[in-house]
């Protein structure tokens, strides 16, 4: 609801107020993160998104298909067919209410009989909705970025086929969203691995020692852009101590590229360094906003998962896994041995890891390219 004016009405702003510690308000707050991570607001057009608005609109048979996403005040369209607009407020958007339920598709069959959307300027206005459907753009992480929708000016339903195959297109869009931010990290990480092999070219030995003294003192590695190993023990003994204090569950993964040495011998150094940075990637990718990624050492790597239960964790570590598999662009396939440690019952940080790489080696020995969990002997 807006007022005249189009801003908030009283009852927003008092209603806003009331839920600042809301943990809905909090998920939302992740939600926009998760959103904006992706730089992907009011960007150009581009040939791959509007394709998919091109295919929903024909398998659903409808005028007017939309890849949209729901900021804190608007929805923008990624890209659009059969609308002219760029954005429109949230408060008269459909797909505002098709994140609040992101499991399945919010199918409206007609607006002038639904009394969310009677009175909605879009139904009473240009370009006169009658007919809805929307599947949300859901994230590994669980966040509903946007949708993709397909509208119609006259009463309708979705077939199972169609309502499928919409969904099948929002899965898509969030795979491309994926591949377009790990493009722009990786070209980030690339031009500092070329400003990094100049300055080594013309300052060897002062470069070298430079970098021994920053990575003593910085918290990130150079290499992947991860947290580095001082880091991560800070970050673990602090999630550690919280979640002993508040009672809630902690996982951690130790993540093992498989082979990584045959690999470096085969192909060389620098094809090396460039399979971690996309290993890396790959494993950041499947993390959400509040999860911790450092890189271990070598071609190892571990994922602190706060507030985790361990089904939760393993969910991840598959993830994670099948991500590093599916990386393209290597000389060959690489596979992540990942090993997952659960905080219940273990006394220290240190054990946590202890149990984790045990999980990683039984990971190894039992064939590489799996997830396994380590349970103490009691």
């Amino acid at each position: 609801m807006t007022s005249s004016s189009g801003g908030p009405s009283p009852t927003q702003t008092q209603g806003k107020s009331a839920c600042m510690h809301d943990p809905a308000n909090l998920d939302e707050k992740l939600r926009i993160e998760d959103l904006r991570s992706f730089n992907i607001l009011d960007t150009p057009a581009e040939q791959a998104y509007d394709d998919v608005v091109s295919l929903a609109s024909y398998i659903c048979d409808t005028p007017i298909a939309l890849i949209s996403l729901v900021d804190e005040d608007r929805q923008w369209f990624k890209a659009r067919q059969g609308l002219s607009a760029m954005e429109t407020p949230r408060g008269q958007a459909f797909c505002a209410h098709a994140i609040v339920e992101p499991d399945k598709v919010l199918e409206v069959p007609d607006a002038l009989l639904d009394a969310r959307f009677l009175d909605n300027p879009l139904v009473t206005g240009d370009p006169g909705i009658r007919f809805y459907a929307g599947a949300p753009l859901l994230t590994p992480s669980g966040a509903a970025l946007g949708t993709v929708c397909v509208i119609d000016r006259v009463p309708r339903k979705l077939t199972e086929r169609q309502s499928l195959a919409l969904q099948a297109l929002s899965r898509q869009v969030v795979q491309l969203l994926a591949l377009r931010r790990a493009n722009a990290e990786l070209e980030l990480v690339a031009k500092a691995q070329t400003l990094r092999q100049q300055q080594l070219e013309n300052h060897q030995r002062r470069i070298e020692e430079l970098n021994q003294d920053l990575q003593e003192q910085t918290l990130t590695d150079p290499l992947t852009a991860l947290k580095n190993r001082r880091a991560f023990d800070t970050l673990l003994a602090n999630e550690f101590a919280r979640s002993q204090r508040s009672k809630s569950p902690l996982c951690l993964l130790m993540v093992d590229a498989d082979h990584f040495k045959a690999y470096n011998d085969a192909f060389g150094h620098v094809a090396g360094d460039q399979a971690l940075m996309f290993i890396a990637l790959a494993i950041k990718s499947q993390a959400r906003a509040y999860d911790h990624v450092a890189r271990y050492g070598g071609e190892e790597f571990c994922v602190i998962l706060p507030d985790t239960k361990l089904n939760e964790a393993l969910l991840v570590a598959e993830r994670i896994r099948e991500a590093i598999k599916g990386i393209i662009g290597l000389r060959r396939p690489m596979t992540g041995s990942i090993g997952v440690a659960y905080s219940e019952g273990v006394n220290s940080p240190k054990r946590l890891v202890e149990l984790a790489d045990n999980a990683m080696y039984l990971a190894k020995q039992g064939g590489r390219d799996r997830v396994e969990l380590f349970l103490p002997p009691i």
